[in-house]
Protein backbone atom coordinates (compact mmCIF):
# COMPACT_ATOMS: atom_id res chain seq x y z
CA UNK A 1 0.00 0.00 0.00
CA UNK A 2 1.66 3.47 -1.25
CA UNK A 3 0.19 6.68 1.25
CA UNK A 4 1.83 9.69 2.44
CA UNK A 5 1.46 10.72 5.81
CA UNK A 6 0.20 13.84 6.40
CA UNK A 7 0.39 16.17 9.69
CA UNK A 8 -0.04 19.40 11.30
CA UNK A 9 0.81 20.23 14.52
CA UNK A 10 -1.28 22.53 17.04
CA UNK A 11 1.14 23.76 19.40
CA UNK A 12 0.69 25.22 22.85
CA UNK A 13 3.01 27.52 24.63
CA UNK A 14 2.99 28.99 28.05
CA UNK A 15 4.43 32.56 27.83
CA UNK A 16 7.22 34.17 30.02
CA UNK A 17 5.10 36.56 32.05
CA UNK A 18 5.06 37.76 35.83
CA UNK A 19 1.34 37.50 35.86
CA UNK A 20 -1.55 35.29 34.63
CA UNK A 21 -3.25 36.85 31.19
CA UNK A 22 -6.38 38.25 32.66
CA UNK A 23 -5.60 38.65 36.07
CA UNK A 24 -2.60 39.30 38.54
CA UNK A 25 -2.07 35.99 39.64
CA UNK A 26 1.25 34.79 39.98
CA UNK A 27 2.38 32.60 36.81
CA UNK A 28 4.75 29.83 38.11
CA UNK A 29 4.89 26.26 38.07
CA UNK A 30 4.21 25.41 41.70
CA UNK A 31 2.84 21.74 41.97
CA UNK A 32 3.76 21.39 45.54
CA UNK A 33 1.36 24.17 46.50
CA UNK A 34 -1.92 23.40 43.97
CA UNK A 35 -4.68 25.87 44.50
CA UNK A 36 -2.45 28.44 45.83
CA UNK A 37 -2.17 31.02 42.43
CA UNK A 38 -6.00 31.64 41.94
CA UNK A 39 -8.06 34.47 42.71
CA UNK A 40 -11.84 35.49 41.24
CA UNK A 41 -11.12 36.53 38.26
CA UNK A 42 -9.34 33.16 37.07
CA UNK A 43 -11.83 31.02 39.39
CA UNK A 44 -14.22 32.69 36.96
CA UNK A 45 -16.32 33.64 40.30
CA UNK A 46 -19.61 36.06 39.64
CA UNK A 47 -18.55 39.82 39.42
CA UNK A 48 -15.14 39.46 38.96
CA UNK A 49 -13.90 41.09 35.44
CA UNK A 50 -10.52 40.14 32.95
CA UNK A 51 -8.25 42.68 32.50
CA UNK A 52 -5.95 41.50 29.38
CA UNK A 53 -1.82 41.76 30.14
CA UNK A 54 -0.14 43.79 28.12
CA UNK A 55 3.26 42.02 27.99
CA UNK A 56 1.42 38.77 27.10
CA UNK A 57 0.39 40.28 23.82
CA UNK A 58 3.55 42.28 23.36
CA UNK A 59 5.09 38.19 23.19
CA UNK A 60 2.73 37.17 21.07
CA UNK A 61 3.44 40.01 18.60
CA UNK A 62 7.29 38.79 18.88
CA UNK A 63 6.70 35.36 18.47
CA UNK A 64 4.13 36.06 15.60
CA UNK A 65 7.24 38.05 13.56
CA UNK A 66 9.46 35.54 13.95
CA UNK A 67 7.19 33.10 12.90
CA UNK A 68 6.61 35.22 9.47
CA UNK A 69 2.98 35.68 10.31
CA UNK A 70 1.22 38.63 9.09
CA UNK A 71 -0.47 40.52 12.03
CA UNK A 72 -3.99 41.54 12.19
CA UNK A 73 -4.84 45.14 13.00
CA UNK A 74 -8.00 44.22 14.85
CA UNK A 75 -8.51 41.29 17.07
CA UNK A 76 -11.22 40.14 20.02
CA UNK A 77 -11.39 37.85 22.24
CA UNK A 78 -14.11 35.21 22.38
CA UNK A 79 -15.24 32.33 24.66
CA UNK A 80 -14.88 28.87 23.88
CA UNK A 81 -17.79 26.81 25.35
CA UNK A 82 -16.93 23.07 27.29
CA UNK A 83 -17.07 21.45 30.57
CA UNK A 84 -14.25 20.21 32.20
CA UNK A 85 -13.33 19.68 35.91
CA UNK A 86 -9.83 21.99 35.35
CA UNK A 87 -11.69 24.34 33.21
CA UNK A 88 -13.82 26.70 36.62
CA UNK A 89 -15.68 28.86 34.28
CA UNK A 90 -17.03 26.29 32.21
CA UNK A 91 -15.21 28.40 28.86
CA UNK A 92 -11.85 29.31 27.71
CA UNK A 93 -11.32 32.94 26.57
CA UNK A 94 -9.54 32.10 23.34
CA UNK A 95 -9.79 33.49 19.37
CA UNK A 96 -11.93 32.40 16.73
CA UNK A 97 -12.65 33.85 13.85
CA UNK A 98 -10.30 37.12 14.34
CA UNK A 99 -6.98 36.00 15.33
CA UNK A 100 -4.45 38.07 15.84
CA UNK A 101 -1.87 37.07 13.57
CA UNK A 102 -2.44 34.29 10.68
CA UNK A 103 -0.33 32.87 7.17
CA UNK A 104 3.15 32.42 8.18
CA UNK A 105 6.02 29.86 8.24
CA UNK A 106 8.54 27.84 9.71
CA UNK A 107 11.73 26.75 7.79
CA UNK A 108 12.50 23.48 8.99
CA UNK A 109 16.02 21.75 8.12
CA UNK A 110 16.02 18.67 5.98
CA UNK A 111 16.30 15.11 7.79
CA UNK A 112 20.04 15.10 6.81
CA UNK A 113 20.38 18.11 8.96
CA UNK A 114 21.10 20.72 6.25
CA UNK A 115 19.67 24.11 7.00
CA UNK A 116 19.71 24.85 3.16
CA UNK A 117 17.90 21.66 2.19
CA UNK A 118 14.67 22.54 4.42
CA UNK A 119 11.59 23.32 3.58
CA UNK A 120 8.61 26.06 4.62
CA UNK A 121 5.99 24.56 7.16
CA UNK A 122 3.42 27.17 6.65
CA UNK A 123 1.11 28.21 9.64
CA UNK A 124 -2.05 28.74 9.76
CA UNK A 125 -2.63 30.98 12.93
CA UNK A 126 -1.27 31.98 16.22
CA UNK A 127 -3.79 32.84 19.30
CA UNK A 128 -3.69 33.61 22.47
CA UNK A 129 -6.03 32.44 24.73
CA UNK A 130 -6.04 31.09 28.92
CA UNK A 131 -4.68 28.12 29.90
CA UNK A 132 -7.02 25.29 31.62
CA UNK A 133 -6.31 24.05 34.64
CA UNK A 134 -4.39 20.46 35.55
CA UNK A 135 -6.24 17.24 36.34
CA UNK A 136 -3.90 14.10 37.85
CA UNK A 137 -5.24 10.98 38.03
CA UNK A 138 -4.24 7.94 40.40
CA UNK A 139 -3.31 5.24 37.67
CA UNK A 140 -2.69 2.64 39.96
CA UNK A 141 -5.29 0.53 38.80
CA UNK A 142 -6.29 0.72 42.57
CA UNK A 143 -9.73 2.77 42.38
CA UNK A 144 -7.80 5.90 43.55
CA UNK A 145 -9.12 9.70 43.39
CA UNK A 146 -8.63 12.40 40.83
CA UNK A 147 -7.51 15.92 42.16
CA UNK A 148 -7.49 19.26 40.25
CA UNK A 149 -5.24 22.10 40.73
CA UNK A 150 -6.20 25.30 39.02
CA UNK A 151 -2.87 27.25 39.88
CA UNK A 152 -2.27 26.89 35.66
CA UNK A 153 -6.00 28.32 34.86
CA UNK A 154 -5.25 31.57 33.42
CA UNK A 155 -1.86 31.03 32.09
CA UNK A 156 -1.22 33.10 28.86
CA UNK A 157 -1.12 30.34 26.49
CA UNK A 158 0.21 30.82 22.75
CA UNK A 159 -1.08 28.04 20.31
CA UNK A 160 0.49 28.06 17.02
CA UNK A 161 -1.40 25.75 14.61
CA UNK A 162 0.29 24.54 11.27
CA UNK A 163 -0.49 23.48 8.46
CA UNK A 164 -0.68 20.01 7.48
CA UNK A 165 2.56 20.45 5.22
CA UNK A 166 4.72 17.98 7.49
CA UNK A 167 5.13 14.44 5.71
CA UNK A 168 6.52 12.15 8.05
CA UNK A 169 7.15 11.58 11.97
CA UNK A 170 10.67 12.93 12.01
CA UNK A 171 10.00 15.81 9.95
CA UNK A 172 6.98 16.60 12.89
CA UNK A 173 9.72 15.96 15.17
CA UNK A 174 12.40 18.31 13.62
CA UNK A 175 9.57 21.50 12.86
CA UNK A 176 8.75 21.36 16.81
CA UNK A 177 12.58 21.41 17.97
CA UNK A 178 13.25 24.14 15.60
CA UNK A 179 9.90 26.35 17.40
CA UNK A 180 11.24 25.26 20.67
CA UNK A 181 14.54 26.82 19.57
CA UNK A 182 13.43 29.89 18.67
CA UNK A 183 10.54 30.06 21.09
CA UNK A 184 13.95 29.89 24.16
CA UNK A 185 15.76 32.11 21.61
CA UNK A 186 12.86 35.03 21.47
CA UNK A 187 12.79 34.73 25.47
CA UNK A 188 9.12 34.48 25.17
CA UNK A 189 9.11 30.71 26.88
CA UNK A 190 10.79 28.59 28.68
CA UNK A 191 9.20 25.07 26.88
CA UNK A 192 9.67 23.36 29.67
CA UNK A 193 8.26 19.73 28.26
CA UNK A 194 8.33 18.38 31.56
CA UNK A 195 6.64 21.28 33.07
CA UNK A 196 4.09 21.56 30.59
CA UNK A 197 5.78 25.15 29.35
CA UNK A 198 5.08 23.30 25.59
CA UNK A 199 2.38 20.53 24.80
CA UNK A 200 1.58 19.39 21.07
CA UNK A 201 -1.37 17.85 19.74
CA UNK A 202 -0.73 16.07 16.49
CA UNK A 203 -3.30 15.83 13.48
CA UNK A 204 -2.65 12.75 11.65
CA UNK A 205 -4.21 11.13 8.20
CA UNK A 206 -2.97 9.08 5.39
CA UNK A 207 -3.30 10.12 1.56
CA UNK A 208 -3.60 6.38 0.57
CA UNK A 209 -2.58 6.59 -3.67
CA UNK A 210 -5.09 4.07 -5.24
CA UNK A 211 -3.54 1.42 -7.63
CA UNK A 212 -6.83 -0.70 -8.63
CA UNK A 213 -8.38 -1.73 -5.89
CA UNK A 214 -9.11 -1.20 -2.16
CA UNK A 215 -7.82 -4.29 -1.25
CA UNK A 216 -4.79 -2.52 -2.71
CA UNK A 217 -4.53 -0.22 -1.15
CA UNK A 218 -6.57 2.94 -3.15
CA UNK A 219 -10.05 3.58 -5.10
CA UNK A 220 -11.35 1.24 -7.68
CA UNK A 221 -10.56 4.48 -10.05
CA UNK A 222 -6.73 4.66 -9.21
CA UNK A 223 -7.67 8.06 -7.05
CA UNK A 224 -5.89 8.77 -4.03
CA UNK A 225 -8.14 8.92 -0.61
CA UNK A 226 -7.50 10.45 2.83
CA UNK A 227 -8.17 7.89 6.16
CA UNK A 228 -10.34 9.55 8.97
CA UNK A 229 -8.00 12.59 11.17
CA UNK A 230 -7.01 11.26 14.31
CA UNK A 231 -5.90 13.98 16.66
CA UNK A 232 -3.09 13.01 19.11
CA UNK A 233 -3.81 14.50 22.47
CA UNK A 234 -1.03 16.16 24.79
CA UNK A 235 2.49 15.05 23.47
CA UNK A 236 4.89 16.33 25.78
CA UNK A 237 8.35 14.98 24.48
CA UNK A 238 9.86 15.32 20.71
CA UNK A 239 10.23 11.73 21.35
CA UNK A 240 6.69 11.46 21.97
CA UNK A 241 5.50 13.27 18.80
CA UNK A 242 7.92 11.34 16.60
CA UNK A 243 6.83 8.06 18.19
CA UNK A 244 3.03 8.46 18.52
CA UNK A 245 2.83 9.68 14.76
CA UNK A 246 4.81 7.06 13.56
CA UNK A 247 2.81 4.60 15.31
CA UNK A 248 -0.45 6.12 14.39
CA UNK A 249 0.19 6.04 10.67
CA UNK A 250 1.18 2.34 10.51
CA UNK A 251 -2.15 2.00 12.74
CA UNK A 252 -4.48 3.85 9.84
CA UNK A 253 -2.40 1.67 7.33
CA UNK A 254 -3.57 -0.98 9.02
CA UNK A 255 -7.08 0.20 9.75
CA UNK A 256 -7.81 1.19 6.27
CA UNK A 257 -6.36 -2.06 4.88
CA UNK A 258 -9.73 -4.23 6.95
CA UNK A 259 -12.02 -1.92 6.83
CA UNK A 260 -11.48 0.48 3.40
CA UNK A 261 -13.30 3.76 5.96
CA UNK A 262 -12.05 7.35 4.32
CA UNK A 263 -12.38 10.62 5.50
CA UNK A 264 -15.82 11.77 3.88
CA UNK A 265 -18.08 8.39 4.12
CA UNK A 266 -21.17 8.62 6.36
CA UNK A 267 -20.43 7.81 9.99
CA UNK A 268 -17.18 8.65 9.70
CA UNK A 269 -15.97 11.65 11.65
CA UNK A 270 -12.79 12.60 12.96
CA UNK A 271 -11.80 10.52 16.58
CA UNK A 272 -9.37 12.21 19.35
CA UNK A 273 -6.72 9.52 20.45
CA UNK A 274 -4.44 9.90 23.65
CA UNK A 275 -0.95 8.47 23.93
CA UNK A 276 0.21 5.56 26.10
CA UNK A 277 3.95 6.46 26.61
CA UNK A 278 4.66 3.65 28.39
CA UNK A 279 2.94 1.21 25.86
CA UNK A 280 3.50 3.28 22.48
CA UNK A 281 0.35 3.46 21.52
CA UNK A 282 -2.37 5.45 20.81
CA UNK A 283 -6.06 5.34 22.67
CA UNK A 284 -9.29 6.15 21.52
CA UNK A 285 -10.67 8.88 23.67
CA UNK A 286 -13.56 10.11 22.56
CA UNK A 287 -14.94 11.75 19.13
CA UNK A 288 -13.32 14.92 17.74
CA UNK A 289 -15.42 18.06 18.42
CA UNK A 290 -15.84 20.98 15.89
CA UNK A 291 -16.02 24.13 15.80
CA UNK A 292 -19.67 24.46 16.35
CA UNK A 293 -19.87 22.50 19.43
CA UNK A 294 -17.87 25.02 21.33
CA UNK A 295 -20.62 27.86 20.66
CA UNK A 296 -18.17 30.78 20.04
CA UNK A 297 -19.42 34.15 21.05
CA UNK A 298 -17.19 37.48 21.58
CA UNK A 299 -16.39 37.74 25.47
CA UNK A 300 -18.78 40.20 26.57
CA UNK A 301 -15.96 41.78 29.38
CA UNK A 302 -13.00 42.20 27.15
CA UNK A 303 -12.54 44.69 24.37
CA UNK A 304 -11.07 43.98 21.57
CA UNK A 305 -7.21 45.13 20.56
CA UNK A 306 -6.15 47.56 17.79
CA UNK A 307 -2.49 46.79 16.76
CA UNK A 308 -0.69 49.82 15.45
CA UNK A 309 1.96 49.97 12.92
CA UNK A 310 4.05 51.95 15.25
CA UNK A 311 3.88 49.30 18.08
CA UNK A 312 4.98 46.66 15.38
CA UNK A 313 8.26 49.13 14.36
CA UNK A 314 9.27 49.08 17.71
CA UNK A 315 9.18 45.32 18.64
CA UNK A 316 11.03 44.76 14.75
CA UNK A 317 13.84 47.40 16.35
CA UNK A 318 13.83 44.99 19.33
CA UNK A 319 14.24 41.55 17.60
CA UNK A 320 17.35 39.56 18.31
CA UNK A 321 18.78 37.94 14.98
CA UNK A 322 16.53 34.35 14.56
CA UNK A 323 18.06 31.08 15.35
CA UNK A 324 18.07 29.68 11.73
CA UNK A 325 19.14 33.40 10.18
CA UNK A 326 22.51 32.79 12.43
CA UNK A 327 22.94 29.45 11.58
CA UNK A 328 23.02 30.12 8.18
CA UNK A 329 25.71 33.20 8.55
CA UNK A 330 28.08 30.83 10.91
CA UNK A 331 28.00 28.91 7.91
CA UNK A 332 28.72 31.51 5.87
CA UNK A 333 30.96 33.33 7.12
CA UNK A 334 33.24 30.63 9.57
CA UNK A 335 33.05 28.21 6.76
CA UNK A 336 31.64 25.91 9.46
CA UNK A 337 29.24 22.93 8.21
CA UNK A 338 25.64 22.75 8.53
CA UNK A 339 26.74 20.22 11.03
CA UNK A 340 28.72 22.44 13.23
CA UNK A 341 26.78 25.47 12.60
CA UNK A 342 23.17 23.55 14.16
CA UNK A 343 25.87 21.85 17.13
CA UNK A 344 26.19 25.39 18.20
CA UNK A 345 22.90 26.92 17.45
CA UNK A 346 21.10 24.24 19.45
CA UNK A 347 22.66 24.59 22.59
CA UNK A 348 21.17 27.85 23.21
CA UNK A 349 22.00 32.19 22.33
CA UNK A 350 24.61 32.18 25.17
CA UNK A 351 26.86 29.39 23.46
CA UNK A 352 26.41 30.50 20.06
CA UNK A 353 27.54 34.14 21.49
CA UNK A 354 30.41 32.42 23.24
CA UNK A 355 31.30 30.35 20.22
CA UNK A 356 31.25 33.98 17.97
CA UNK A 357 33.15 35.45 20.66
CA UNK A 358 36.02 32.78 20.58
CA UNK A 359 36.25 32.79 16.56
CA UNK A 360 36.39 36.35 16.13
CA UNK A 361 39.38 36.27 18.67
CA UNK A 362 41.09 33.75 17.03
CA UNK A 363 40.28 34.44 13.36
CA UNK A 364 39.16 30.81 12.35
CA UNK A 365 35.81 29.41 12.71
CA UNK A 366 37.26 26.25 12.06
CA UNK A 367 39.10 25.89 14.80
CA UNK A 368 36.84 27.90 17.04
CA UNK A 369 33.76 25.11 16.04
CA UNK A 370 36.14 22.39 16.95
CA UNK A 371 37.11 23.26 20.47
CA UNK A 372 33.91 25.01 21.64
CA UNK A 373 31.84 22.09 20.14
CA UNK A 374 34.21 19.10 21.82
CA UNK A 375 36.26 20.25 24.58
CA UNK A 376 34.11 22.98 25.63
CA UNK A 377 30.70 21.71 25.68
CA UNK A 378 32.57 18.41 27.47
CA UNK A 379 33.39 20.15 29.86
CA UNK A 380 30.14 22.05 30.47
CA UNK A 381 28.24 18.87 30.20
CA UNK A 382 30.53 17.42 32.93
CA UNK A 383 29.99 20.27 35.55
CA UNK A 384 26.72 20.16 34.83
CA UNK A 385 26.62 24.23 34.27
CA UNK A 386 25.92 26.68 31.68
CA UNK A 387 28.00 28.39 29.57
CA UNK A 388 27.62 31.26 31.03
CA UNK A 389 29.10 29.90 34.09
CA UNK A 390 32.17 28.24 32.12
CA UNK A 391 35.60 28.73 34.03
CA UNK A 392 37.30 29.70 30.67
CA UNK A 393 35.74 32.93 29.37
CA UNK A 394 35.79 34.15 25.34
CA UNK A 395 38.67 36.74 25.39
CA UNK A 396 40.69 34.03 27.11
CA UNK A 397 39.93 30.69 25.41
CA UNK A 398 40.15 33.11 21.88
CA UNK A 399 43.78 33.63 22.54
CA UNK A 400 45.02 29.90 23.04
CA UNK A 401 43.43 29.41 20.07
CA UNK A 402 45.16 32.66 18.49
CA UNK A 403 48.41 30.79 19.28
CA UNK A 404 47.48 27.61 17.51
CA UNK A 405 46.30 29.18 14.61
CA UNK A 406 49.35 31.41 14.03
CA UNK A 407 52.03 28.14 14.55
CA UNK A 408 53.17 29.72 18.14
CA UNK A 409 51.02 26.47 19.88
CA UNK A 410 50.61 22.86 18.67
CA UNK A 411 46.90 21.86 19.61
CA UNK A 412 48.17 19.20 21.83
CA UNK A 413 49.63 22.03 23.55
CA UNK A 414 46.90 23.90 23.44
CA UNK A 415 45.20 21.20 25.09
CA UNK A 416 47.40 21.14 27.96
CA UNK A 417 47.12 25.22 28.52
CA UNK A 418 43.20 24.47 28.70
CA UNK A 419 43.43 21.90 30.97
CA UNK A 420 45.98 24.22 33.67
CA UNK A 421 43.61 26.76 32.93
CA UNK A 422 40.79 24.72 34.18
CA UNK A 423 42.63 23.01 36.72
CA UNK A 424 44.12 26.61 37.88
CA UNK A 425 40.18 27.67 38.30
CA UNK A 426 39.19 25.07 40.72
CA UNK A 427 41.88 25.80 42.42
CA UNK A 428 41.30 29.37 42.64
CA UNK A 429 43.58 31.06 39.94
CA UNK A 430 41.28 33.19 37.48
CA UNK A 431 42.05 32.22 33.93
CA UNK A 432 44.22 35.03 32.13
CA UNK A 433 46.35 36.52 29.19
CA UNK A 434 48.66 36.38 31.06
CA UNK A 435 48.26 33.36 32.66
CA UNK A 436 48.19 31.83 29.37
CA UNK A 437 51.39 32.95 28.86
CA UNK A 438 53.19 32.43 31.97
CA UNK A 439 51.42 28.58 31.41
CA UNK A 440 52.94 28.24 28.13
CA UNK A 441 56.76 29.14 30.08
CA UNK A 442 56.31 27.37 32.94
CA UNK A 443 55.53 24.20 30.86
CA UNK A 444 57.90 24.90 28.11
CA UNK A 445 54.68 24.66 25.54
CA UNK A 446 55.98 26.61 22.78
CA UNK A 447 55.79 25.80 18.93
CA UNK A 448 59.75 24.29 18.73
CA UNK A 449 61.25 26.13 15.50
CA UNK A 450 65.12 25.67 15.92
CA UNK A 451 65.36 22.69 13.19
CA UNK A 452 68.91 21.80 14.51
CA UNK A 453 67.14 20.98 17.99
CA UNK A 454 64.73 18.56 16.29
CA UNK A 455 67.14 17.18 14.03
CA UNK A 456 69.39 16.48 17.35
CA UNK A 457 66.42 14.67 19.36
CA UNK A 458 65.70 12.63 16.52
CA UNK A 459 69.11 11.51 15.78
CA UNK A 460 69.41 10.40 19.71
CA UNK A 461 65.89 8.31 19.20
CA UNK A 462 66.80 6.95 16.00
CA UNK A 463 70.00 5.33 17.67
CA UNK A 464 67.94 3.78 20.18
CA UNK A 465 65.84 2.71 18.34
CA UNK A 466 67.55 0.24 15.88
CA UNK A 467 63.95 -2.51 15.32
CA UNK A 468 62.01 0.25 14.59
CA UNK A 469 64.37 2.23 12.16
CA UNK A 470 64.70 -1.09 10.32
CA UNK A 471 60.83 -1.46 10.44
CA UNK A 472 60.40 1.86 8.73
CA UNK A 473 62.94 1.54 5.86
CA UNK A 474 61.06 -1.84 4.86
CA UNK A 475 58.15 0.24 4.42
CA UNK A 476 56.40 -0.48 7.94
CA UNK A 477 55.27 3.30 8.43
CA UNK A 478 53.22 2.74 11.89
CA UNK A 479 56.95 1.48 13.34
CA UNK A 480 57.82 5.69 13.83
CA UNK A 481 55.18 5.72 17.05
CA UNK A 482 58.54 5.33 19.67
CA UNK A 483 60.49 7.66 17.38
CA UNK A 484 58.06 10.75 17.65
CA UNK A 485 57.10 9.36 20.98
CA UNK A 486 60.80 9.67 22.26
CA UNK A 487 61.16 13.28 19.91
CA UNK A 488 58.05 14.54 21.32
CA UNK A 489 58.49 14.00 24.95
CA UNK A 490 61.86 16.00 24.77
CA UNK A 491 60.26 18.63 22.41
CA UNK A 492 57.09 19.45 23.96
CA UNK A 493 56.62 22.38 21.54
CA UNK A 494 56.82 20.26 18.88
CA UNK A 495 53.99 20.01 15.69
CA UNK A 496 53.59 16.09 15.20
CA UNK A 497 53.16 15.81 11.87
CA UNK A 498 56.45 17.95 11.04
CA UNK A 499 58.49 15.75 13.37
CA UNK A 500 56.91 12.44 11.61
CA UNK A 501 57.40 14.09 8.50
CA UNK A 502 61.27 14.62 9.78
CA UNK A 503 61.73 11.50 11.45
CA UNK A 504 61.02 9.60 7.91
CA UNK A 505 63.34 11.73 6.02
CA UNK A 506 66.20 11.41 8.85
CA UNK A 507 65.46 7.88 8.20
CA UNK A 508 66.26 7.57 4.82
CA UNK A 509 69.29 10.21 4.94
CA UNK A 510 71.48 8.20 7.32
Amino acid sequence: MKYTVVVGLEVHVQLLTRSKIFCGCVNRFNPDEPNTQTCPVCLGLPGSLPVMNDEAFRLSLITAMALNCQIAPFTKWDRKQYYYPDLPKGYQISQYDLPFSHDGWLEVADESGDAGGGRKIRINRAHLEEDAGKNTHDESGRGGDSRVDLNRTGTPLLEIVSEPDIRSASEAKAYLEELHLLLTYLGVSDCNMQEGSLRCDANVNLHIHGDGGTGDGGSSDGETVATPIVEVKNLNSFRAVETAIAYEAERQQQEFAQTGRKLGDPGVSKETRGWNADRNITFAQRGKEEASDYRYFPDPDLVPVTVHEEQLAAIRRELREFPAARRSRFIQDFELSAYDAAVIINQGEAFANYFEAVAQSCGDGKQAANWVTQSVLREVNERQTGISEFPIPADVLGPVLRRIVGAELTVKSGREVFDHLLSGYDDGIEPSGSRIASLIEEHGLAMTADTGEMDAAIDAAIAEHDRAVADIREGKLQAVGPLMGKVMRVLKGADAQVVRQRILDRVNET
